[in-house]
């Protein structure tokens, strides 16, 4: 099943993705910049007024990481 995600939503799980992976890097530079981005995110994806209408199902939750991972990914190959 699609889901209509909007855009910015799915924005901002790319860049929570992005910012998660610069911090799991081995000794990561502006560590304090990087989680308190990581909060921000995720209390933006939390929130986002997506999630109080139908389609803004727990399952749409899974599928909108995977959609922002895929999309990362066909990102990293095409640079």
């Amino acid at each position: 099943m699609t889901y209509p995600f909007p855009d910015d939503l799915v924005r901002a799980q790319r860049d929570w993705l992005a910012t998660y992976r610069q911090l799991a890097a081995p000794r990561p530079r502006h560590i304090t910049a990087l989680r308190r981005r990581l909060l921000d995110l995720s209390a933006y994806l939390l929130w986002h007024p997506f999630w109080s209408t139908p389609p803004g199902t727990p399952t749409a939750r899974v599928e909108l990481r995977r959609l922002a991972h895929r999309q990362e990914q066909r990102g990293t190959r095409a640079a």
